[in-house]
């Protein structure tokens, strides 16, 4: 069924499939055979209490996680931890417009996705094919950070500990104007016909505008003006765009990146409240840490402060990082080692 080299293990490390069934969205929507992409590092203890959970980004995959925050000397440690990260429904590893087989749901006729869906798969995962009925701790980024709150506040006696990184709890208009901008930059492309359209080949164009928008929001102004993409290897602040950037989301399918979009935009737990933002963060009984990154432009700090002082018992643990955003990849030195301190502490409360 793959299409493209860049949704398998080569470009995003080893990882298996399982199916949960049926699965009923929230939009009213179906997916009858959902499965869902997972790797896993470390072992789980025989009274299963040592599971933690890192749902995936935008664009992003289990790999984003195992390449940067899991592993020896990092507070997300396999040898003490049973670590799993579950690919995101849409996101082109687990089942998406972009792998599916079933006509049904195929292409742009996939079906709406809410982030409580990937929630709901996820626990049923966890729950049907681990045991795994309450987990360690939950860590997100990003759309993982939206993910973090839906578990907290959906499931808040499954999940002892939570850490959301740069991400809120409700989507704010900006950040919906943002994300539609993201979607306009694909579908201007004049091989976006009608929503008909096929591989990431026939709409180039419009993945190189986003890959665009990304570099002016996604790093920071700050970033830009230290230049600090030198520290990557790059010799110009053009070559972040023609050699990072572009390549990465040329890579993309179209489909993923807007499924995934909608759901961003969407991201808002006071649903489970009538809109009560207030009462659905206090629904949470997780020890939570709330981690924005200092210069995100997306998620910016104030924005995050605002929704922890509405959870109880919770701290704001700002992360100093001038690449902003896509900070989240670790592309600073001193990001990890803030985010490792961190989360000890938590893990360790």
């Amino acid at each position: 069924m793959l299409k493209n080299g860049f949704y398998g293990a080569e470009a995003h490390g080893a990882y298996e499939t399982a199916s949960i069934g049926r699965l009923e969205l929230e939009e009213g929507g179906v997916i009858e055979d959902c499965w869902l992409a997972y790797a896993t590092a470390g072992t789980l203890n025989e009274d299963k209490s040592n599971a933690i959970l890192l749902p995936t980004w935008y664009s992003g995959s289990h790999g984003a996680y195992f390449q940067t925050y899991v592993g020896a000397g990092h507070a997300l440690d396999p040898e003490k931890y049973f670590i799993i990260s579950v690919n995101q429904i849409g996101n082109g590893l687990s089942v998406s417009p972009f792998n599916t087989a079933d006509d049904s749901i195929s292409m742009s006729k996939f079906p709406d996705v809410r982030i409580g869906d990937d929630v709901v798969a996820q626990e049923r995962l966890l729950r049907e094919h681990f045991g795994i009925s309450e987990l360690f701790a939950v860590v997100g980024g990003s759309m993982g950070a939206q993910q973090t709150y839906e578990w907290i506040v959906r499931f808040p006696d499954k999940v002892k500990r939570a850490a959301a990184i740069a991400g809120t709890a409700k989507n704010t208009p900006h950040d919906f104007l943002f994300t539609q901008i993201l979607n306009e930059a694909i579908e201007s492309d004049p091989g976006f016909k009608g929503g008909e359209y096929g591989s990431h080949t026939e709409v180039a164009d419009g993945l190189r505008r986003q890959s665009h928008i990304w570099s002016v929001m996604g790093f920071s102004t700050e970033y830009w003006k230290g230049e600090e993409w030198r520290t990557l290897g790059f010799e110009t602040k053009e070559a972040v765009l023609s050699d990072f950037l572009d390549p990465l989301f040329l890579s993309m399918d179209p489909n993923t990146l807007l499924n995934n979009a909608w759901k961003w935009q969407r991201g808002d737990v006071s649903r489970h409240t009538d809109g009560d933002l207030a009462a659905a963060l206090g629904r949470v009984t997780a020890k939570t840490f709330v981690m924005p990154i200092s210069e995100d432009m997306f998620f910016p700090v104030r924005d995050c402060a605002a929704e922890q002082e509405l959870i109880p018992g919770s701290e704001l643990r700002v992360i100093e990082d001038n690449a902003g955003h896509l900070g989240l990849f670790g592309m600073s030195a001193n990001y990890m080692p803030q985010i490792d301190r961190n989360l000890s502490e938590l893990f360790a409360s």
